[in-house]
């Protein structure tokens, strides 16, 4: 305010030429945001001609008067001045005017007129001066009015395109909360017809959202508020709205006309009621208007919208149900209806007004802008439509019955925490119904099992844990000893590989395809203490014994076993089964996988040295040479396995006999299995006793007509 002379700037206000009044508004708007400025210049009546050139002028002499205007009602100023010609007058702007700086200021003083305080004293001689109502009259006049604010959303200017959003915004926040109960439908109908959603929608996937992340905030808050809005509004049979929605449903589903009865030979014109009208359906009962207690009219309007955008599929799904018994038929409805709540559980509707706050200011981090944004939200009626198809398919599939529904439902809502939980701020909505119609049952499944495990891991969480920790451990020594017991049993090995390549250069392939000229048996020895092996030109029928293995390695002397086993086989056996029998014998064909032993060997005095044997044992892979001097590791033996599950078991074997760890993925894969499994048969020991809860004790059924002839199917199938 230093510096600028009020009086005269007032003066120049109402100056004849327009290089002079323009000059003084554009210092205007620049100042009139102090209070202390605009008292003054509301006191040397200022006012007054500030809102003749609003109403008068054109120009940048316009565009700055209007931003003046509407800075000077922001610091709650001037209300005296805001009348109905007024609102006329900005609203044929936003109509007819095509320039941006004009727009700008026109739709900030809507906004300021929309969103003043209703609480506050009117000073105005109007009785809806402010508010929604307060456009009215000019809407009526220009009733493209909400149509062009629209299509102000798609503007390549971000600032005009944030005060487009924040006028629908007031005005959709004054209709909500202020209009009467017939009113607030209407406008919110007239604005999904003219595409608001969608385009709101757009934004918030676009570039753009930082420059407009308040008022798109702001949006997403108020779509809350009118869910939570549509849930509160109770379904009532009296109303002809809800009758009419009602109804709707009933004639979409293709109802079958009973014919006309006839009495007397005259065509009676009432016709026989259907006693299953509504539970045909999927409602429980044939007075359906109690079963939206949960989600209101909010529900009815899910279900409607459901039927609109699949009315034919709704009339196959009732006459394909038609022909199932009542057990076995889908309840349509009440599906319809479980989904709505799913939903609104899963955007907690009824958090917005706490989490407001915390929102606005997460906005400061560009970081956390994607978790704070819900695109999806905005596509209600499109992610509920996927919801429910969903129910359907997992109905269908896992042939469920009328109790089954709390399964199935649990199964939806585990889906949709996934996909519309999981999904990223840009990920389209089509791609969201896509992926919510092609998710695999049995990867919902193992969700399902894990989400089970959380809340065990919750509830009993410390039990299991130590339990855990025995089994994995009885687990590794079980494991443990099968792989020992594949060494003990022995195994033939290929040797001396040759590539097939006759003449020329050997090639990438013959890499890939090698063939033994001899063969290796290796077999531990029984006290577990020396790997004995011998070379041979070929197999024998039978299998040779320890005398027949003149070579063996002494394995207190084995200092590291290293492999090159870089992944599992494609289709893994199961390797316990080499306990039993020994493996087939290998094709001539064989990969380059590779073990090598490395080791000292020792002088004629070293294996009968307790510090020697003591080392030995307890060294690592990578460990340092035993306390004896002057000798270099060496390469003891070299093993080519022809299998990825003969690598695992002969190197992780080698490993935990030298008390190491397991490091094959097929070694860790069993010791898992074995671990769960382990703790499957724990669990099944776990009873229900009365002193550990309130609850009735769970009906125990009869083995009545059954004998012992059973077994447990752990692998499912």
């Amino acid at each position: 305010m230093e510096g600028v002379n009020i009086p005269e700037l007032v003066e120049r206000l109402g100056a004849d030429e327009d290089a002079v009044r323009k000059m003084a508004v554009f210092k205007l708007q620049s100042n009139i945001g102090d209070p202390s400025f605009a008292e003054v210049f509301i006191l040397e009546g200022g006012l007054t001609k500030l809102r003749y050139l609003t109403l008068h002028a054109t120009g940048n002499t316009l565009a700055y008067s209007l931003a003046s205007f509407s800075r000077l009602l922001e610091v709650d100023k001037g209300w005296d001045y805001v009348s109905q010609d007024l609102v006329e007058r900005v609203v044929e702007l936003i109509v007819t005017h095509p320039l941006v700086n004009i727009l700008r200021g026109a739709m900030s003083i809507l906004v300021a007129i929309v969103s003043h305080p209703h609480t506050s004293v009117s000073k105005v001689a109007q009785p809806d001066g402010f508010g929604f109502r307060a456009l009215k009259p000019a809407i009526a006049i220009y009733p493209q009015f909400l149509e062009m604010l629209v299509s102000r959303l798609s503007s390549a200017d971000h600032a005009l395109c944030a005060n487009a959003l924040q006028l629908i915004n007031s005005l959709m926040r004054d209709a909500i909360l202020s209009s009467s109960d017939t009113e607030w439908p209407k406008f919110i109908k007239q604005l999904q017809d003219l595409g608001v959603f969608n385009a709101i929608y757009d934004l918030m996937q676009s570039t753009a959202l930082q420059d407009l992340a308040h008022p798109l905030l702001d949006f997403q808050t108020l779509t809350k508020v009118l869910l939570r809005k549509w849930r509160d509004v109770p379904v009532n049979l009296e109303r002809s709205d809800h009758r009419r929605a009602l109804k709707g449903l009933h004639l979409a589903s293709n109802p079958e006309k009973a014919p006309a009865s006839i009495v007397n030979g005259d065509e009676e014109t009432a016709r026989k009621h259907n006693p299953e009208k509504w539970r045909r359906l999927g409602f429980e009962t044939e007075k359906p208007g109690w079963e939206f207690e949960e989600v209101g009219y909010l529900g009815m309007k899910d279900l409607a919208d459901y039927v609109r955008r699949n009315e034919d599929g709704f009339q196959r799904l009732l006459l394909e149900q038609s022909s199932q018994s009542l057990e076995h038929r889908c309840p349509i409805a009440r599906a319809s209806l479980a989904v709505t709540a799913i939903l609104y559980e899963h955007f907690e509707v009824d958090k917005s007004d706490l989490e407001d706050a915390k929102n606005y200011l997460a906005l400061e981090s560009r970081s956390s802008i994607d978790k704070t944004f819900k695109p999806l939200l905005l596509q209600w009626p499109k992610v509920h439509t996927a919801g429910v198809l969903a129910f359907f398919r997992l109905w269908r599939s896992t042939g469920a019955e009328g109790e089954d529904f709390v399964k199935i439902l649990d199964l939806v809502r585990i889906l949709l925490e996934a996909v519309v939980g999981g999904a990223s701020r840009t990920k389209n909505v089509q791609e969201v119904e896509e992926e919510i119609r092609d998710f695999e049952l049995q990867r919902l499944r193992q969700l399902q099992m894990e989400l089970l495990e959380l809340t065990y891991e919750d509830t009993w969480g410390h039990h299991l844990r130590q339990i855990r920790d025995e089994l994995d451990h009885e687990a590794l020594q079980f494991v443990k000893e099968q792989r020992i017991r594949c060494l003990l049993q022995g195994t033939w090995f290929p040797s001396n590989l040759s590539h097939k390549a006759e003449s020329g250069p050997v090639t990438g392939d013959d890499l890939e395809h090698s063939e033994a000229s001899s063969y290796r048996y290796v077999k531990l020895s029984h006290n577990r203490r020396y790997l004995h092996y011998a070379d041979f030109e070929s197999q024998g029928d039978q299998d040779p014994g320890l005398e027949a293995l003149p070579k063996k390695i002494d394995l207190y002397a084995v200092s590291s076993v290293a492999s090159n086993i870089s992944a599992p086989s494609a289709s893994p056996t199961n390797s316990s089964s080499t306990t039993l029998k020994t493996l087939p014998h290998p094709p001539s064909s064989s990969s380059t996988t590779r073990i090598t032993i490395h080791g000292y060997l020792p002088s004629p005095s070293t294996p009968n040295n307790p510090a020697y044997r003591q080392h030995a044992r307890s060294n690592s892979s990578k460990s340092h040479p035993p306390p004896t001097t002057d000798r270099e590791e060496r390469l003891l033996l070299t093993l080519h396995p022809s299998t990825h599950s003969l690598a695992s078991e002969w190197l992780d074997g080698l490993l935990m006999l030298l008390n190491q760890q397991p490091i094959t993925t097929e070694t860790n894969k069993l010791i898992k299995l074995v671990s769960d499994y382990g703790l499957k048969i724990r669990l099944l020991n776990v009873r229900f006793d009365d002193t550990l809860s309130a609850a009735d004790a769970p009906e125990v059924p009869s083995r009545e007509g059954l004998d012992e002839d059973y077994y447990y199917d752990v692998f499912g199938g």
